[in-house]
């Protein structure tokens, strides 16, 4: 990991509020010319600190107005469950994050779906094709308080 200097942060900080912006207007923004500026980024991507840059889409205009958490814990643990689990999940679309979490359960699920007949069949495609699970948890979300990519600098 390398120490970012200010003008680092300046950028990232910059760059995660309007991924979209032209080198020309992240320059002016830093206070330096447009060719250090954009060799700073494509330093950054290369690293990999900048790891893509995306469009942030709004799920309920799109049907998608059901958050679900769902917590699974397994009876047994191996790492072959755990790359099947990996494989499995990864697969399933509605998955937007999978987490393998230390505590009372195994992995920490998050879906978007339109509905909660989705959600069932969701649950026990899940279940299904993870044979390992004994038990599982779900949290269906009533309000979205904050969600952020943002990472302070």
């Amino acid at each position: 990991m390398r120490n970012l200097d200010k003008v680092d942060r300046q950028l990232l900080t910059i760059l995660q509020q309007d991924g979209r912006i032209t080198m020309t207007d992240l320059a002016n923004k830093i206070g330096l010319s447009t060719t250090p500026v954009t060799e700073r980024v494509k330093r950054l991507e290369r690293e990999g600190i900048i790891a893509g840059y995306h469009a942030h889409l709004n799920p309920h205009a799109l049907g998608r107005n059901l958050l679900v958490f769902v917590e699974i814990k397994f009876s047994a643990k191996s790492g072959d469950l755990f790359e099947k689990v990996k494989r499995e999940l990864s697969a399933i679309p509605e998955v937007m994050e999978c987490h393998l979490v230390s505590g009372d359960f195994d992995y920490l699920i998050k879906a978007r779906i339109a509905e909660m007949s989705e959600y069932r069949r969701l649950l026990g495609s899940i279940l299904l094709q993870l044979p390992a699970a004994a038990e599982s948890r779900s949290y269906v979300v009533m309000e979205e308080i904050k969600e952020s990519l943002y990472l302070h600098l």
